[in-house]
């Protein structure tokens, strides 16, 4: 593949093996776009901690019939040039996640997968430059509003503590459709107080109704800015990530 300057370099997995694809339709397909920065991170949640097969595929090699689901990593694709999301939305890759998406398979995006999402149009919305126009990198409580979406069924009402960690997450749609997705089911998570003794503001960016993320009407694909993979651990400090992240093991072979 070629990046900027002209180098050549192949895709690597953890430990920098490079290795050509190993192809099932059984496996989890983590995408990487020039600029991202949390693949690996998923990728480890995934194989290493949920242990289901899944595998680290580069964009322009990526065939969504050859996977049963798929994650949009974050990050920062294409260097966030123009705007966050903008370049990746129009990338052959993501013409192949949206025929995933209408074949129902599960899609998820997270950060700058989410961003990438709504430029692109499978999920309704923007995201816009957070309130105080400044890099918001924290841990946060959501509420789970919503089990109409792939990875949130059966968990509606459950808190989780995530972290956060965007410049660009500031949710916004017209009050119509707001409405509209209200009554769908479709605002999946919510930025919400740990307790009725927390009096700090839980909303990180200044998103529209608190929204964390957001569904499709089918519920398949989901967006969201918090990053799960980033609390499939205690050692990273929380393991709630992994309440999403192990809807996948449905859908894909289990590691033996």
């Amino acid at each position: 593949m070629t990046v900027s300057g002209g180098n050549q370099e192949e895709p690597q997995t953890e430990g920098g093996r490079s290795h050509p694809a190993v192809r099932s339709e059984r496996k989890i397909a983590v995408i990487r776009f020039p600029g991202s920065n949390c693949d690996l991170d998923v990728v480890h949640a995934l194989r290493d901690v949920v242990k289901i097969n899944c595998e680290l595929v580069w964009h322009a090699d990526f065939k969504g019939s050859e996977y049963a689901g798929v994650v949009l990593p974050g990050g920062f694709s294409y260097g966030d040039h123009l705007r966050a999301g903008i370049i990746a939305a129009f990338s052959p890759a993501v013409k192949e996640v949206k025929q995933m998406a209408s074949e129902g398979k599960p899609v998820i995006g997270i950060c700058n997968g989410f961003q990438i999402l709504t430029e692109s149009g499978l999920l309704p919305g923007a995201l816009l430059k957070n309130e105080k126009l400044n890099f918001v990198c924290k841990w946060v409580s959501l509420r789970i509003d919503s089990e109409k979406s792939f990875f949130t069924k059966g968990l509606s009402g459950k808190r989780l503590e995530l972290p956060v960690a965007h410049g660009e997450g500031r949710y916004y749609i017209e009050e119509d459709r707001l409405r509209e997705m209200e009554r769908n089911g479709q605002i999946v998570f919510r930025y919400a107080a740990r307790g009725p003794e927390d009096n700090e503001n839980p909303n990180p960016n200044g998103s529209l109704s608190n929204i964390a993320g957001v569904c499709n009407e089918q519920g398949n694909v989901v967006g969201l800015m918090p990053h799960p993979e980033r609390a499939c651990e205690k050692l990273l400090g929380g393991e709630d990530g992994l309440m999403l992240l192990q809807k996948f093991i449905e859908i894909a072979d289990r590691r033996k």
